[in-house]
């Protein structure tokens, strides 16, 4: 059953939260198109990617009463180009058996502040075309669609 959304808190994560973000995302990798990672993250591939995010970029993590990490997301320079230094992409993942609970929701709204708050003009998501729930999870934010790309990945997951 989905734990309530009252019951979870947001706050940045460290290091120690690798395993539980890696498992996550790791699933993700596998078993759905979401992430455009075709090979698995290593446990220390997730540690480094967590201490080399900072400011802005921080990830965050939903945790549960127990301070068990439920979901996570990160915010992440959108293009190198100097005219995109005020725009970004998010990620938000949340642990399947915990899908449509709001924890999606309190990831992205936190992202979206930490993101305003740093002063940044727009943020994008790469939403993979069959998502239907991270592209109404975004919708239901405020993001626009506006562009779609059929066929742009390959992913394990699709076979």
């Amino acid at each position: 059953m989905p734990a309530p959304q009252s019951s979870i808190k947001i706050r940045r994560a460290t290091v120690a939260d690798s395993a539980a973000i890696l498992e996550i995302y790791n699933h993700e990798v596998q078993f759905e198109t979401s992430t455009f990672d075709l090979v698995p993250r290593t446990l220390e591939a997730q540690e480094a990617w967590i201490s080399a995010r900072s400011g802005a970029f921080s990830a965050i993590v939903a945790v549960d009463e127990s301070d068990c990490v439920v979901g996570f997301g990160a915010l992440s320079e959108y293009r190198d180009r100097a005219a995109y230094k005020t725009s970004v992409e998010n990620s938000v993942y949340v642990k399947r058996n915990l899908a449509r609970s709001g924890i999606g929701r309190l990831i992205l709204t936190n992202l979206l502040q930490q993101a305003a708050d740093s002063g940044f003009h727009a943020v994008m998501a790469r939403i993979e075309a069959s998502s239907l729930a991270s592209r109404g999870l975004h919708d239901s934010c405020g993001l626009r669609w506006w562009a779609l790309s059929a066929k742009l990945a390959a992913s394990l997951a699709a076979g």
